[in-house]
């Protein structure tokens, strides 16, 4: 997998090696787990979708952009793969679900992973967590027609948004914070499952 992703133009050999060194399998069903290292998304109930291991690589790598992170927050923790990698290239992670099954199973990967430096929460994730901002990165595994400003005031200014964003056409985009106020970038075409406001709880 981590050969046919420098193939794919992933170059952050941190991103590489912690990809590495998670093992994504335990992140799907287990009637799917010996699919989990192809290069395709994955269905993980509830409508969602487990990202292929480019999009994680790709968009782990955008946020990153060759620096340190220190606090980070993910919208749409899903079966925390994505945050799995995330808690390995920042000094701490929020990440919000909307969907509370998936949020229970995802508690239980990441201790099983020891990893302790996530912190989840049950909410909707278009509001962000603003008793814990600002963050140095926000990323959106879901897809959104447009980001709303309450959003993108959790930013630090320095910082960057890694998300999709469209209708029939979506493309991966970077919003960046600076002192005069936001520049976004449009990326290459992706695919993903829309963005839902809201909670589930059963």
């Amino acid at each position: 997998m981590i050969e046919r992703l420098r193939t794919l133009g992933i170059a952050d050999e941190v991103i590489l090696s912690v990809m590495s060194a998670v093992p994504r399998h335990i992140f799907v069903e287990e009637a799917l787990a010996s699919r989990a290292y192809e290069d395709v998304s994955l269905p993980i109930n509830y409508g969602q979708t487990i990202s292929s291991p480019w999009i994680v690589a790709r968009m782990s790598e955008l946020l990153r952009a060759n620096s340190d992170l220190g606090k980070v927050l993910e919208i749409g923790t899903g079966c925390g793969y994505q945050t799995a990698i995330l808690a390995q290239i920042a000094q701490k992670v929020y990440s919000i679900e909307r969907v509370g099954p998936l949020l229970t199973r995802t508690r239980i990967r990441l201790q099983e992973l020891q990893i302790r430096n996530v912190h989840m929460r049950h909410a909707d994730g278009l509001r962000g967590l603003a008793e814990a901002a600002p963050f140095d990165g926000i990323i959106m595994t879901a897809v959104t027609t447009h980001v709303p400003i309450l959003l993108l005031e959790q930013l630090v200014v320095g910082g960057r948004m890694v998300f999709p964003k469209g209708t029939q056409k979506q493309n991966l985009c970077i919003i960046e914070r600076n002192s005069q106020g936001y520049t976004e970038t449009i990326l290459e075409e992706v695919n993903f499952v829309p963005l839902l406001s809201g909670v589930v709880k059963k």
